[in-house]
C-alpha cells in the first residue's frame, strides 16, 4: 500500500493546491522512487521484465529501463511504445504477448523481429508461415488459475489464454523452423503465493513433456500487493526460491543454464501511484451519504469493473482536524451519468458502504494504490478529457502527460 506519512511529506494540503492550479484536477500523481525500490527487490530473478499494459507512459518506460527492465508488450501500439522508450529492436528487451496477431502487428513484429510469446497454435502457425526462424515462446495454459477476481484469472478452462497441449505445438515450431526460447505461465494478476507451488511443479511438467532444450522459464506476473492495511506482502524471497527451485531441476535436465525471468506489471507501479480529486457535492438521505467528487470511473474503473479497493485518504480544504470517532455511513461517487459510477467496492450487487468522517465540498480525495490499471484503463465515457500524469522524481513535480483538450478528443470525428 503507498505509504500514507510519505504521502503528507509530498501531498499536503499545499502542495495539492499548487497542483490544482497548475495542472488541474483530477491527476494521476506517480512517486518514481517508490518504483525503484519496488525493481530493486525483484532484481534477484535474471531478468525483470515490466507489463506495460499496467502503466504505458513513456516517461516511466524510459526510467525503468535505466534500471535494466525488460518489456512485456500486448499491442502493436505497445511496441511501438518500447521502441520509442529505447528499449532495442531484434533483442530480447521486447517480448510480444498474445493469443492472436492480425496482419499490422505481424508486420510490426517481423519488421522489427520482436520474440513473440505464442498463446495459440494460429497464432504460431500465422508467425511461422511470414517469419521462418522466427524467435519465439510458448504461453503454457496451466489447467487452473488464480487472481483478485475472476475477470483476471488467466488459467484454467474458461481462459482464453495459454496453448493447452503444448507438445501441438512442436510440429509447427519445427515444420516453420522457429527457435524456442523459453516457456511462460502466468495463472492471474493478484494471485495468492499459495498456488505458487502448483504454477512450478505445472513449469517442471510441461518442461519435461516437452523436452526440448530451452534458454528460459518464465514465472510470469501477477505478484499481488495489499490494498488493504490487514493483507500482508508477498514474500519476493520466498516467491524468487521456489522458482530457482524449478530452474535448477530444468538446468539440470538440460545441462544447460536457464534463466529465470519475472514480468510483473502491478507490483512494480501501483504503489507509487495516487489519484487525486476534489469534492463538490454532498447529498444526504435518512441512510446515506453520498460524496460527489469529480473524478469517475472514466478516471478510475476498477471499483466499478472488478469490484476493486482503495484505500481513501480525505485532506480537508480548510486544514481542520477530522474527527474519527464520528463517521458516518458515505458513498462516494462521481460526475458520471451512470449508477454504477461509484468508488465503494461493489460485490454481487452489494455496496460496501464506507465510514467516513464528515466530509465537506472543497475537500480533496486521494485513491492510493492507482499506479496500476489507473491511467492505464482510463476512457473518455461521457466525453470526457484523459486527465494530467505527474511524477514526483528528486522531490520535483513534473508532468509527464498533459491533460487531453476537448479538441484533441473530437479531433479523429472531425
Amino acid at each position: 500500500m503507498s505509504n500514507i506519512k510519505n504521502l503528507k511529506k509530498f501531498v499536503n494540503l499545499e502542495k495539492i493546491k499548487i497542483l490544482e492550479k497548475k495542472y488541474k484536477l483530477p491527476l494521476w500523481l506517480y512517486d518514481f522512487n517508490t518504483i525503484k525500490k519496488k525493481i530493486k527487490k525483484l532484481k534477484i530473478f535474471d531478468i525483470v521484465r515490466f507489463a506495460q499494459k499496467s502503466c504505458s507512459n513513456l516517461t516511466i518506460l524510459k526510467l525503468i529501463k535505466k534500471l535494466k527492465v525488460k518489456i512485456d508488450a500486448v499491442s502493436q501500439g505497445e511496441i511501438e511504445r518500447a521502441i520509442l522508450s529505447g528499449f532495442k529492436k531484434n533483442s530480447n528487451d521486447i517480448i510480444f504477448t498474445a493469443d492472436l496477431i492480425d496482419e499490422e502487428t505481424l508486420h510490426t513484429v517481423i519488421k522489427n523481429k520482436i520474440p513473440v510469446n505464442a498463446g495459440s497454435l494460429i497464432m504460431l502457425k500465422n508467425i511461422g508461415k511470414n517469419s521462418k526462424k522466427h524467435k519465439v515462446w510458448l504461453r503454457i495454459n496451466p489447467k487452473f488459475g488464480d487472481g483478485h477476481s475472476k475477470k483476471t484469472n488467466t488459467g484454467g478452462e474458461h481462459s482464453k489464454h495459454g496453448i493447452w497441449n503444448i507438445k501441438d505445438a512442436i510440429k509447427i515450431i519445427k515444420k516453420y523452423q522457429l527457435k524456442l526460447l523459453g516457456l511462460h505461465i502466468h495463472i492471474g494478476s493478484g494471485a495468492h503465493e499459495k498456488n505458487l507451488k502448483k504454477s512450478c511443479f505445472i513449469m517442471i511438467k510441461e518442461a519435461l513433456r516437452l523436452n526440448k532444450k530451452i534458454k528460459y522459464i518464465s514465472a510470469g506476473g501477477g505478484l499481488p500487493i495489499p490494498y488493504h492495511f490487514s493483507e500482508k506482502k508477498i514474500n519476493i524471497k520466498n516467491y524468487y526460491k521456489k522458482w530457482d527451485k524449478t530452474r535448477k531441476i530444468l538446468s539440470k535436465h538440460f545441462n544447460k543454464k536457464i534463466k529465470l525471468e519475472i514480468e510483473p506489471g502491478r507490483f512494480i507501479v501501483a504503489e507509487s501511484g495516487i489519484l487525486i480529486a476534489k469534492v463538490y457535492v454532498i447529498k444526504k438521505n435518512e441512510f446515506t451519504t453520498f460524496v460527489l467528487i469529480n473524478a469517475g470511473f472514466n478516471d478510475l474503473i476498477r471499483p466499478a469493473f472488478y469490484g476493486s479497493y482503495h484505500q481513501i485518504s480525505i485532506i480537508p480544504f480548510d486544514s481542520r482536524k477530522l474527527n474519527y470517532k464520528n463517521t458516518f455511513k458515505t458513498v462516494i461517487g462521481g460526475p458520471l451519468c451512470e449508477s454504477g459510477d461509484i468508488f465503494n467496492p461493489m460485490k454481487n450487487d452489494k455496496i460496501k458502504i464506507f465510514k467516513l468522517p464528515e466530509i465537506k465540498v472543497g475537500d480533496y480525495i486521494i485513491f492510493h494504490d492507482t499506479g496500476a490499471y489507473g491511467s492505464a484503463m482510463s476512457s473518455n465515457y461521457n466525453s470526457r478529457p484523459l486527465i494530467a500524469e505527474i511524477l514526483i522524481k528528486n522531490k520535483k513535480f513534473k508532468q509527464i502527460r498533459r491533460r487531453q483538450t476537448n479538441k484533441e478528443m473530437f479531433s479523429l470525428e472531425l
